[in-house]
């Protein structure tokens, strides 16, 4: 077994339903955590609307690609699109990272090339492993990022 983290991000529609679902493809059978939600600026540049982020944890025996599948498997069920780079999506999931796994493919890079400077994701990943996510690269990181509460709490 090994422990692997995904990030989630959303800002269209029922953005907790879609957090939800995401979470129940992507955890599969696995054992699970999930960080607190929280509410981000979008990053990118596009005029959008903020987005709700969370950090998934599972124990697992799948491959990377498998893991891949299923994040991939997740945004579908969401019809997600991608119509405009870092534009408003229904569902975004990234594998961030895999316990004493490096992966270097056309479709997957892990850890994720971008993780350490995004505060939506190293905040939320914080919760779940701070042996992970030192108090310094916080600092770098950048964006505003405000807890909203768990899951099960928003509507």
């Amino acid at each position: 077994m090994t422990r692997a983290y995904f990030s989630f991000g959303t800002n269209l529609g029922d953005r907790a339903d879609y957090l939800r679902r995401g979470v129940t493809i992507v955890a599969a059978a696995d054992p699970w955590r999930l960080s607190a939600v929280y509410e981000t600026d979008p990053v990118g540049g596009v005029a959008q609307d903020d987005f709700w982020n969370c950090v998934l944890e599972i124990e697992t025996v799948a491959s990377p690609d498998e893991l891949f599948a299923r994040l991939v498997d997740a945004e579908t069920a969401a019809d997600r699109r991608r119509d405009v780079r870092w534009g408003p999506r229904t569902l975004d999931v990234d594998l961030i990272w895999i316990d004493d796994v490096s992966v270097e493919s056309e479709h997957l890079v892990v850890p994720h090339p971008r993780v350490w400077e995004r505060r939506f994701v190293l905040v939320p990943w914080a919760e779940l492993r701070p042996d992970l996510v030192s108090d310094e690269a916080l600092t770098r990181a950048s964006g505003e990022v405000r807890r909203l509460g768990t899951l099960s709490e928003l509507h």
